[in-house]
């Protein structure tokens, strides 16, 4: 059995007795359900404003290579301006944008702008930055966002040939310049290729999945299964209409886009083909249980409630609690969700149960899994959370019931917004009152929310 968490278990290594104790959990059999209406005590706080998601709209989420990238002028700031435009077409009302690309597609550079940057928790970090802003009285309504565009990725030139570059530039005499340019071999001409990898290790993402759903004990059979039961979701949800904040995109001179490409229900003997994707020949991340390099953007309209009611809107939720959390980048990279989920339910003075709706970013089968096993052990909470029980894992009946990022896709930067939008849509559809955000994100990162459904 591969150690717990590796280096930051040493002090306590993960025997297979209490490897043992995470389990072997099944998710084949959730099913899509309407949860029964609740009354509840409201998340408002006296003298707080109450801050809410008016609307939420995205792109279609794509494969990268595929059909955003049909015509070659394409580029991030045309799915940012196709989610823009729509979502203030109706809503006019827009003091900061907390997304730079606002200029790139087209906005006034008289409405302020700025980026933040949380890998793939960025959205999220956008979307809280607006709340702090209004909350504070600097604005009443704020647009933030992401975009990814993985199609079309910067490439550097290697370090030697960027510091040769440089150097070229500074030179004052031709003779320099020539020395300099004569010095140029060809390993310097070898880019440096981008890297879904944590910067603090130079670890890969998938791999670091792999060494966790090991350390977790989660089978490939687990994983495989997962990835199943999200596609088979979110194909549901997509013929049923569930998935509304998406918008078409007119790829020029050929295609609309209307729908994500990425959701492709398979069979369990398709997916236990695949091979390793990450460590050779034994580990247990393949393509099919990993999320997939995603094209795509996503953007939220967030306002005070007294702003927007003024204005005639009707508000989906209303924002609550927020935290964010990290830890070791190395061995629990992938765990925010873990540390994440008690934070914000102590802060809202809520309970597990009390969550009728769960949206987890899905990276990968097997952090999802790790993450859940993590949830629903006592010896985890009490060896690493500080906790004397277990935080409990989200009931698969409440759980990313309409797919996740595995199916969906998963943008980096825009997957916080499609995770807080569709939050709001099943709370109005299956008629509860509070939802619950969660993410891992580079860096050790993890971001949680509560989010309470307006009332209809």
């Amino acid at each position: 059995m591969a150690s717990m968490l590796l280096t930051s278990l040493r002090s306590s290594p993960l025997t297979s007795v209490q490897a043992a104790q995470f389990g072997r959990m099944s998710w084949v059999s959730a099913e899509l359900t309407k949860t029964s209406p609740k009354s509840k005590k409201t998340l408002a706080k006296p003298g707080v404003k109450n801050i809410v998601l008016v609307d939420g709209v995205r792109t279609p989420f794509l494969q990268s290579g595929t059909t955003f990238t049909l015509h070659k002028d394409v580029n991030a700031s045309d799915l940012v301006a196709s989610v823009f435009y729509l979502l203030l077409n109706a809503k006019q009302q827009k003091e900061i944008f907390i997304f730079k690309a606002a200029l790139g597609a087209g906005f006034s550079d008289k409405t302020p702008a700025h980026t933040v940057t949380m890998a793939c928790i960025s959205s999220n970090q956008a979307m809280t930055t607006a709340v702090g802003l209004i909350a504070a009285g600097q604005c009443d309504a704020v647009v933030a966002g992401g975009v990814e565009f993985m199609s079309d990725v910067p490439i550097r030139h290697s370090r030697k040939m960027r510091k040769t570059m440089l150097s070229l530039n500074k030179a004052k005499t031709l003779g320099a310049r020539l020395s300099l340019l004569g010095s140029i071999r060809l390993a310097h001409l070898s880019p440096e290729l981008p890297a879904v990898a944590e910067f603090s290790t130079a670890e890969t993402m998938g791999h670091s999945a792999d060494r966790l759903a090991a350390a977790f004990g989660v089978s490939r059979l687990e994983q495989d299964e997962f990835a199943l039961r999200s596609h088979t979701l979110a194909k549901k949800a997509q013929d049923g209409g569930m998935l509304s904040d998406v918008i078409s995109f007119k790829v020029p001179g050929r295609d609309i886009v209307s729908k994500d490409n990425g959701i492709r229900p398979a069979t369990m003997e398709q997916l236990a083909k695949l091979k390793p994707a990450f460590i050779k020949p034994h580990g247990t991340v393949t393509a099919a249980n990993s999320s997939f390099l995603t094209d795509g953007a996503s953007a939220v309209l967030i306002m005070s409630e007294e702003k927007a009611l003024a204005m005639g809107y009707k508000p989906k939720a209303y924002l609550r609690d927020f935290v964010y959390v990290s830890q070791d980048p190395k061995d629990q990279l992938l765990l925010g969700p873990t540390y994440a989920t008690p934070k914000v339910l102590e802060k809202s003075g809520l309970t597990l149960n009390d969550i009728d709706v769960f949206e987890f970013h899905e990276a990968f089968a097997g952090q999802i899994m790790a993450n859940l096993k993590a949830m629903e052990s006592d010896w985890f909470a009490q060896t690493y959370m500080g906790r004397k029980t277990k935080v409990g894992a989200p009931p698969m009946e409440k759980f990313n019931t309409w797919g996740g990022s595995l199916s969906l896709g998963h943008p980096f930067a825009a997957t916080g917004c499609r995770l807080v939008t569709t939050v709001a849509h099943r709370l109005q559809k299956e008629g509860g009152q509070y939802g619950l955000v969660a993410a891992c994100a580079a860096g050790g990162q993890g971001h949680a929310m509560v989010i309470e459904a307006y009332p209809q």
